[in-house]
């Protein structure tokens, strides 16, 4: 009879073993079915995360952490299991940040280029990231250190208000009137301004109305002419005068080079005409000077006397030979 207690006893402190066990299982969540890789990180830094966190990739839940320790140069090891065939980002990093408001906390495996913004987050990857298989990893803030932070912040404020309430006393309360009352009086001024030159305002806009149609008028005239020159184009009109204007183009090019030409024989005329007026001035130069036969029958007065004596002679062998021809003349006849 005994049997059957002892052996209900036996059954529950198994089942108890188990349920215990699996609890342990589940609780540090132990996988025993698959095998698991795994990935270790380098922190300056982890904050309060804890053996058993999270594992996330890409928001997903991969794995856990299963080891954290410290290494010989102060740096801090986490090393994560992750199930096997979770694929890594490209260029891997890894952030602890807490997952929840309640201090649990998680180690998200993510890219570098999707890294917040922030300089001490830059910081930490570049102090840790060394040429070698492991991670490089950074440490977001906790709550309670946003939440110090944001005490410091509202302390600041709170500050910033009191030096407001300090500068903002009854004196500036009356000048922040009287400029109130000042501007009253500017608007009621502008109101009037605005009252007296509406008449302006309306000739201003006949004008601008005036103008417009003298705009559109110059449009339309513009159209026309556009129209013109297209009908020009399509009648043949300008192409005659293009043609008109290229053969008057060619006449010109042709005038110029007979210009040309002349200029250049004018030119050389010009330089033989030079060469003329050098020659007759070295020539003239040279009669006025005495030089040669010429130069002497220009300066030798003696050839005029002779010259003159012979013409005087001459005159009276003409006088003599017409009184006695027979004496100069002398006819024979067989």
């Amino acid at each position: 009879m005994r049997r059957r207690p002892d052996f209900i006893v036996g059954m529950v402190v198994l089942a108890t073993i188990v349920a215990l066990l699996g609890s342990i299982i589940w609780v540090r969540q132990t996988d025993v079915s698959r095998r698991r890789q795994h990935v270790t990180a380098r922190f300056q830094d982890v904050g309060n995360a804890r053996v058993g966190n999270a594992a996330v990739i890409r928001g997903v839940r991969a794995g856990r952490i299963d080891r954290i320790e410290l290494d010989d140069d102060g740096s801090v090891m986490v090393r994560m299991s992750l199930e096997k065939g979770a694929v890594l980002p490209a260029d891997p990093v890894v952030v602890l940040n807490e997952s929840s408001l309640f201090g649990e906390w998680q180690a998200t495996i993510t890219e570098r280029a999707a890294l917040p913004r922030d300089e001490a987050i830059q910081e930490q990857i570049e102090i840790v990231d060394r040429e070698d298989d492991l991670l490089p990893g950074a440490t977001l803030p906790d709550i309670a250190k946003l939440t110090a932070v944001a005490g410091q912040i509202a302390g600041d404020v709170a500050a910033v208000a009191g030096r407001v309430d300090v500068a903002f006393d009854d004196a500036a309360a009356k000048e922040l009137r009287a400029s109130i009352q000042n501007f009253s009086a500017l608007s009621a001024t502008l109101a009037g301004a605005v009252r007296d030159h509406t008449g302006d305002l309306d000739t201003l806009s006949a004008g601008l109305r005036d103008a417009v149609r003298t705009l559109n008028r110059a449009a339309r005239s513009t159209e026309l002419i556009v129209g013109r020159v297209d009908s020009s184009i399509a009648s043949g009109e300008l192409r005659q005068i293009m043609k008109d204007l290229s053969d008057a183009a060619a006449d010109l090019k042709r005038t110029t080079a007979t210009v040309s030409g002349m200029a250049t024989r004018l030119s050389g005329s010009q330089g033989h005409l030079d060469r003329f007026l050098v020659s007759g001035d070295s020539v003239l130069t040279k009669i006025n000077g005495g030089q040669g036969t010429l130069g002497r029958l220009v300066t030798d007065s003696s050839l005029y006397v002779g010259s003159d004596s012979l013409v005087a002679q001459l005159r009276s062998l003409i006088v003599e030979m017409r009184a006695n021809p027979k004496k100069f003349l002398s006819i024979r006849l067989f």
